[in-house]
């Protein structure tokens, strides 16, 4: 054992004191792996590649990994064509170093405890070298540096460490990008209706979205009036209705249908968002709750529906004119007090930048960049409601497109999906004749009766499918969006909802 035992520690943490570390652990592991390799399942979850200290240890972790992840034997013999090159390997006498490590191998059922002792080594070497880098930058006195974006840094820093386990993710090998990619295609492969993300709720949005996906930014952009937030409202509905937490096909506990929402509202007040969800929930109209002009029925309704979602795990901010720094901070904190699936922001141009810039284009290119940011740190989809420009009531076709954003190149550039909502009809109720003219009363009635209770949702942008037109069902009284009922469905039972 002695000469196995030769700790060749990394030069960079050589320097003030020996970062904590277990090298015959390692060995001990790496041993059982290679003599057994259902080993490898059992610690799977615990360890991976980059949590041992010894780099040559990384590598011959990651090799046996990927061999046996395809199936392979992962054994010296099968292993020392790999690494016969391997500067690391001769150092400690070439492949007879893999003879070795299967030679003193522990038993099988105590490889889990070596695991988490490797994992939590790591653990403790990243908040070691985290300590010292807000140490340092505490010290260094700098204008540009204030002490609350430190903060909020090391509050990131802190948060990805207690979620991943490592704090900075770094480059990672293509064999683990595409092996991800697959098991993203196993869960919408193994789901029903074949989605990939989160369920919106809204049959035929999904269809073409294929649901909301981790990691990307939606813009969901709209004239005053078109029912963004309306809409914005009844997919977080839809999704916080739809939560049922279990076990992933990945193996980790989190939601297996639906999700936990987080309701960043700025223009509105949490008691105002409620009650428009609550409005659709009972299908009493929003402004007969806003004046308490009930019937006993309707009441009764409203109290049941408040009752049936109190429970239900939505949470709103209605913090006004929030830096996005804030945004990310109170994202990372609700994701580690009660899950986060979803965030929404209502609307991203109430948002302020973490510090004034010279123009507006400026501030809204840092607020787009950094809900990104959230989006792929925290790993779920953000959609962020915006505001479109006038230039759309001048033009003869209402519908809005790309440039009719506000700040559009930051907004069109940094989003994975831009989706405009449009409803005619509110054009058309305002282009109403005179009584007088009953030939135009009755060409304006013939088309208010084909656009009433319809909007489209108009996809101008979407990185990862198609772009298109999605029409949905609008309940204006109860601010309601809904899945429309084709002629060809109009005999069968249809979920409305």
């Amino acid at each position: 054992m002695n000469e196995m035992s030769v700790s060749r520690a990394p030069a960079e943490a050589a320097d003030q004191q020996v970062a904590p570390h277990n090298i015959e652990a390692e060995q001990q592991l790496l041993g059982a792996i290679l003599t057994n390799n259902d080993v490898f399942d059992r610690i799977a979850s615990v360890v991976k590649a980059e949590h041992f200290y010894d780099p040559l240890h990384r590598r011959i972790f990651e090799l046996s990994a990927a061999r046996i992840q395809k199936n392979a034997l992962a054994s010296p013999v099968t292993l020392k064509a790999f690494l016969e090159d391997d500067e690391g390997l001769k150092e400690v006498g070439g492949p007879a170093y893999l003879a070795r490590l299967a030679g003193a191998a522990i038993s099988a059922h105590a490889a889990r405890d070596y695991g988490q002792m490797i994992y939590d080594l790591a653990v403790r070497r990243e908040l070691i070298e985290l300590g010292r880098e807000i140490s340092q930058k505490a010290a260094k006195v700098d204008v540009a540096n204030e002490p609350k974006e430190q903060i909020v840094e090391a509050e990131q820093r802190l948060y990805k460490l207690g979620e991943q386990g490592v704090a900075e993710r770094g480059f990672q090998s293509f064999l683990k990008a595409v092996t991800d990619a697959v098991n993203v295609a196993n869960a919408a492969y193994q789901r029903d209706g074949g989605l990939a993300g989160i369920s919106t709720g809204l049959v035929d949005l999904d269809r073409k979205l294929g649901g909301l996906h981790p990691s990307d930014l939606l813009i969901l952009a709209g004239r005053p009036s078109m029912g963004k937030t309306s809409l914005a409202t009844n997919i977080a509905f839809n999704i916080a209705k739809a939560y049922k937490r279990g076990q992933r096909p990945d193996g980790a506990e989190g939601a297996v249908s639906g999700g936990v929402v987080g309701f960043f509202s700025l223009e509105m007040s949490a008691e105002q968002l409620a009650a428009r969800i609550l409005s659709e929930a009972s299908e009493v109209p929003s402004e007969q709750i806003r004046r308490g002009d009930m019937t006993e029925g309707e009441f009764r309704r409203f109290v049941e529906a408040a009752k049936s979602l109190e429970n239900c795990p939505l949470y709103i901010d209605d913090t006004p004119a929030l830096p996005i720094s804030q945004v990310a901070a109170r994202c990372r904190r609700l994701k580690r007090t009660h899950g986060l699936d979803v965030v929404m922001v209502d609307y991203l141009q109430l948002l302020k930048a973490a510090s004034a810039k010279d123009s507006r284009v400026n501030e809204v290119s840092e607020i787009t960049q950094g809900l990104k940011a959230i989006a792929k740190e925290l790993n779920i989809p953000v959609i962020a409601l915006s505001q479109l420009s006038r230039q759309v009531e001048s033009r003869d076709d209402k519908r809005p497109q790309l440039s009719d954003l506000r700040e559009s190149g930051s907004i069109e550039q940094d989003a994975d999906v831009v989706m405009f909502v449009f409803r005619e009809e509110y054009y058309k109720e305002r282009e109403k004749p005179g009584d007088h003219d009953l030939e135009a009363m009755a060409k304006w009635q013939e088309i208010m009766e084909k656009v009433h209770g319809k909007a489209e949702v108009i996809i101008g942008k979407q990185r990862h499918g198609p772009i298109g037109s999605v029409e949905l069902s609008f309940e204006g009284r109860f601010t309601r969006f809904g899945n429309l009922v084709k002629s060809y469905q109009q005999g069968a039972d249809h979920d409305a909802f």
